[in-house]
This record gives structure tokens, sequence and C-alpha cells, in this order.
């Protein structure tokens, strides 16, 4: 049940996002990579959420206080079992979980 309210509250703050910016909202899967500029934090009931944007479209993922420094600039995310694993900046191979 908990896993219904938190996906509606992540929707509905999705489409509150694409109303403002007009840009596509791509929902993140368990093991997915994704990256853009780190644009701002959301916070929701359930949580924090970091907003990605990649140009055309974006994406929310789990927030953590570690990529606050990072904001306006490009990062990486892969979603792992509810955690995240970070790539910072354009250098491959930099990371912080």
């Amino acid at each position: 049940m908990l896993a219904t309210l938190r996906g509606r509250e992540l929707a509905n703050a999705a489409q509150n996002i694409v109303a403002e910016t007009g840009l596509e909202h791509r929902p993140v899967t368990d093991g997915q990579r994704v990256s853009g500029i780190y644009r701002r934090r959301i916070m929701l009931a359930s949580g924090r959420y970091a907003m990605f944007d990649d140009g055309v479209g974006f994406s929310l993922v789990p927030w953590k206080p570690v990529i606050e420094p990072w904001r306006g600039q490009q990062l990486a995310a892969t979603i792992r079992r509810g955690g995240v694993s970070w790539e910072i900046g354009k250098q491959r191979g930099t990371s912080v979980s």
C-alpha cells in the first residue's frame, strides 16, 4: 500500500513538473541508468527526489545530500533496489553510493 501511495505522489509531482516545464517525464525503473543536469530537489511526503533534465525530458530519482553541491551540473545515477549509485561530473569512474 505504501508503494502505491508513493507511486501516486511521484506521478502527481511529475505531472506538475510537466505542466511547469513542458518536458516529458521519463519514469525510472530498477537497474536503469539515468543522466542529465541536476536541476532541483523535490520534497515529497515519501522522500526527497532529484530532478534530472536531459534536455528533452526529465526523471525523478531518490535524492542524497552528497549531490547538492553539484546542482546545475551533469550527473548520472543508477537505481538499484531502492538505492542510488551516483556518477558525479563528466569523469567516468567517480561515483558515490
